[in-house]
């Protein structure tokens, strides 16, 4: 039987007399690849937080079955360490385990072994000791991953995971994210550019005043997409990959299951 991890029931959510989304029925299920896709505005941001448990819902509920909020393993789509410092790979990915690690107190041996596993499993093992700031944007991205993966997360959120990147290291980290889930990692991608889920995420959910989810086979489609945008969108298959044409989210670049309750 599938764990359900987060649901939302008729979800309203906004920053005081503002909605930005509202009648959001979601089931997050352990094992799932969910794709997250709108236009500047949709509410992308707005929803990564709920997720993230730092905005509550104006009206309905969110709900975690199992007892308590899951563990997000959360990769911004900026680094956000100070470059100034010298930090270097292996201490940026051994920030990832204070959480896990308590207050006041130092990694141990067995938490730098962790990290080291952590940057083995995203390619960076080698570069643990070179500074962050001397990486590629591909390579820190890697770094990022590697951190949310050191607080040993049930879901792994990705915000716009390849921002900047050019074409080759988009592919890479794109391969890496879908190897993740194929490790049995729990994904949600959050992203404006549609071409960018469509041949990753088993499952994508569209925001544009309001949030439109499902296989990725059933939403993107011409009729559905059409309908959607008000504007003629095609479908098609090259070469055995999906490109979406005529949409406002498509991009040059071109898994589980998450389901509407």
């Amino acid at each position: 039987m599938n764990e359900t991890l987060v649901e939302f029931r008729g979800v309203r959510l906004g920053y005081g007399a503002h909605t930005v989304l509202s009648d959001l029925d979601l089931c997050l299920v352990r094992g799932d690849y969910l794709g997250l896709v709108g236009p500047n505005g949709a509410g992308k941001t707005t929803l990564l937080r709920a997720l993230l448990g730092n905005l509550r819902a104006l009206e309905g509920e969110i709900l975690y079955p199992g007892g308590k909020r899951p563990r997000f393993g959360y990769v911004p789509q900026r680094e956000g360490v100070d470059e100034a410092f010298p930090f270097s790979v292996e201490d940026v990915t051994l920030m990832g385990r204070y959480p896990r690690m308590g207050l006041g107190r130092r990694p141990t041996r067995s938490d730098r072994d962790f990290a080291r596993h952590c940057l083995e499993r995203v390619g960076m093992a080698d570069n643990r000791h070179r500074s962050l700031r001397d990486l590629s944007g591909g390579q820190k991205q890697r770094v990022l991953m590697a951190r949310a993966l050191a607080g040993e997360p049930e879901i792994l959120l990705l915000d716009e995971p390849t921002t900047g990147m050019d074409l080759a290291s988009e592919e890479d980290t794109l391969h890496l994210i879908d190897g993740l889930h194929e490790q049995g990692m729990t994904v949600v991608m959050v992203t404006h550019l549609l071409n960018l889920v469509a041949n990753h995420a088993p499952t994508v959910g569209i925001l544009n005043r309001g949030l439109t989810l499902g296989p990725v086979a059933r939403i993107l489609n011409d009729e559905r997409l059409s309908a959607l945008y008000g504007r003629p969108v095609k479908v098609l298959e090259v070469g055995g990959r999906r490109i979406v044409t005529g949409s406002p989210l498509q991009s040059a670049g071109c898994g589980g299951e998450a389901t509407a309750c």
